[in-house]
């Protein structure tokens, strides 16, 4: 049983150069690549295009990566994963916005991306993506908020 609402869900991957943006289906089962934007961390135009997605999409909840250490640790990406995440929540009405752990999701992503044959030029603009797709995906297996 969820206690999470029924809907559609965004997984973000914050980096410190692009945002990779995943979403789910409407029933929150599966987890699919949606775009990766640029970050810009002056003017703020990569959080004015992902909330035109997830106004487009209608989307009921966002959850961040954040980008642990192996043992557990966060250091300046989880600040600024958190940071992102603040502004983000800041400017929504009444989606919200939780955190999940990424640890690793990086590596498996780039791991599946070989595997399907992407080569590791193309990789770059993809991984975003797919990393958001992992941290999301790990999300809605969980089925529950916490």
């Amino acid at each position: 049983m969820s206690d999470r609402p029924l809907g559609i869900w965004f997984g973000i991957d914050v980096g410190a150069v692009r945002v990779g943006v995943a979403r789910s289906d409407p029933r929150g089962v599966l987890a699919v690549p949606v775009a990766t934007l640029r970050r810009d961390p002056h003017g703020n135009g990569d959080l004015d295009e992902l909330i035109a997605l997830l106004d487009e999409y209608e989307a009921v909840g966002v959850v961040i990566g954040l980008p642990r250490t192996l043992a557990g640790r966060e250091g300046s990406a989880v600040t600024a994963a958190r940071a992102y995440g603040d502004l983000l929540e800041a400017r929504l009405a009444e989606i919200p916005v939780l955190y999940a752990d990424e640890r690793m999701t990086t590596v498996v992503a780039q791991r599946n991306l070989s595997t399907s044959g992407v080569r590791a030029r193309s990789q770059r603009a993809k991984i975003d993506q797919a990393a958001a797709v992992e941290i999301l995906q790990s999300f809605l297996d969980r089925g529950t908020l916490q």
